[in-house]
């Protein structure tokens, strides 16, 4: 493992393990550890509609503004 990546507390049992699971990981087959990283959310208001579109950025970002939890990041800064 690179020095200087981690937090220097952590303490050297937990290194060992993340080094046997990386280790574990790269071992699995391309095709299952593609299907095991992404994770599925749902995400309220983005997943309820099969698509939306809009005539310019600006109705988009108003769209967020009205419908989408903050949470989300969506939001305008």
């Amino acid at each position: 493992m690179a020095r200087g990546i981690v937090e220097p507390q952590t303490e050297p049992q937990t290194l060992r393990e993340w080094r046997e699971e990386f280790e574990a990981a790269a071992k699995r087959p391309l095709a299952q550890r593609v299907r095991y990283a992404f994770i599925k959310t749902y995400k309220p208001v983005l997943d309820d509609a099969e698509y939306r579109s809009f005539d310019t950025m600006e109705e988009y970002r108003e769209w967020c503004d009205r419908n989408l939890p903050d949470w989300l990041g969506y939001g305008r800064v």
